[in-house]
């Protein structure tokens, strides 16, 4: 039995994509899994968010 836990939000978004890419017996429990996607997904959400303020200064600037 898997008694490492993960805690997906001190990881780095290269290490969350490798984790996610990784084959099923890599060790990462289901719960796990879903743990760093849904980090990997809250991530790309605030870049997303960020693209747009920086999108809306370089506006303002011009």
């Amino acid at each position: 039995m898997n008694t490492h836990r993960i805690n997906a939000h001190q990881l780095s978004s290269r290490k969350l994509w490798q984790l996610a890419e990784a084959p099923s017996t890599d060790g990462l429990s289901s719960d796990e899994l879903s743990e760093v996607i849904a980090e990997l997904a809250k991530r790309c959400h605030d870049l997303d968010e960020l693209e747009k303020i920086v999108k809306l200064e370089a506006t303002s600037k011009d």
